[in-house]
């Protein structure tokens, strides 16, 4: 039994914002922009979208591929939306506020009634996290066969727009895969999907991304002014330092415990948070650049969104082919970490 990515698909807003045009309202530049972050657009949602419309158009464009290029045997997508038994939805930035989760939305919406539905807070590792639930969800029961794992966010809601030192980095997207549990070998050389996953947290980083106003730590009051909504602020220095000692541990341990080279993966797909931490995880490693896939100058970083858009981009782009092995690697809020190993 494999675990295997079908097809992909994804969901960017149309509106695309240049640093040069950030640069007319905050003290910045589109070279000191590019220099510290490798980040040169981004794109951003308009008054009428939320979270769970850019995770709806990721899912109905993957699902789309699937029929469009015959990898099932359902003649639409609505068809093959009625056979999904699971959707999980990584994100920092759902519709509401605890309940209803924005997975459930998704699942209305496509008309998936068979199915369960959820959202992952797990930061920018979310799509990651939510790659092993799903694995897991549909390995350990008999009837279950497909699932829809989507990463979607929508920072742009949440970030202070006065602070330079964090609104430059955002931006909005979603992108989803679909899986599918197959009779391939799990295992073996001939293996194929998920073969190998990571997981984990460090919650001491706690402080250094938040949104701290809102929940029950810290809750509004009857009466209280609200100067600035709700807003994420980070410790850049401690994320840096996290994420690229996260990097290194991560791809070495995803090797050593697999049994293989560096020279066996045809590409690492981390998260796009900032060009120099994947380069100094890179230096340090002695990994050459193209190794990894970047897209982080047009997205910048769109969170849970993040790998799911590279893969998507990688695999309509014709840079993946069947038996590839590609690494992804993630690391967030929480602070969370994450790392597969999957057969293309």
């Amino acid at each position: 039994m494999a675990i295997e990515l079908t097809a992909t698909g994804r969901s960017i807003p149309s509106r695309r914002v240049t640093n040069d045009e950030l640069a007319k309202r905050l003290d910045t530049t589109d070279e000191w922009i590019r220099s510290h972050t490798g980040i040169g657009s981004r794109h951003l949602i308009d008054d009428k979208t939320a979270c769970s419309d850019l995770a709806l158009g990721a899912a109905w464009d993957a699902l789309g591929q699937a029929v469009e290029q015959g990898l099932v045997q359902e003649p639409s997508a609505e068809a093959l939306a009625e056979t999904l038994d699971v959707i999980v939805l990584g994100t920092s930035s759902p519709d509401y506020f605890g309940a209803p989760a924005s997975a459930c939305i998704v699942q209305h919406k496509l008309g998936a009634p068979h199915c369960c539905a959820m959202d992952i807070s797990a930061g920018c590792s979310g799509f990651l996290y939510g790659l092993e639930t799903a694995s897991g969800l549909l390995a350990v029961a008999e009837g279950r066969k497909r699932a829809l794992v989507i990463g979607a966010d929508v920072l742009s809601l949440f970030i202070d727009w006065q602070d330079r030192s964090t609104c430059v980095l955002f931006g909005d997207g979603a992108a989803a895969a679909l899986l599918e549990k197959t009779g391939a070998p799990g295992k073996g050389p001939e293996k194929r999907g998920i073969i190998r996953t990571i997981l984990g947290a460090d919650g001491s980083g706690e402080e250094h991304l938040l949104m701290r106003r809102g929940g029950s730590r810290n809750p509004y009051h009857a009466g209280e002014r609200i100067d600035l909504p709700p807003h994420y602020e980070m410790k850049g220095q401690a994320v840096y330092t996290f994420a690229v000692k996260t990097m290194i541990e991560l791809i070495e341990q995803l090797l050593a415990e697999e049994g293989i080279s560096l020279d066996a993966v045809k590409r690492i797909v981390p998260h796009q948070a900032n060009a120099r931490i994947i380069q100094a995880a890179g230096k340090r490693l002695n990994i050459p650049e193209e190794k990894f896939f970047m897209n982080i100058n047009e997205y910048a970083n769109t969170s849970a969104a993040s790998i799911p858009i590279a893969l998507d981009e990688m695999n309509r782009n014709g840079l993946l082919r069947r038996g590839d092995v590609i690494m992804l690697i993630a690391f967030g809020a929480g602070l969370t970490y994450g790392g597969s190993l999957l057969v293309w």
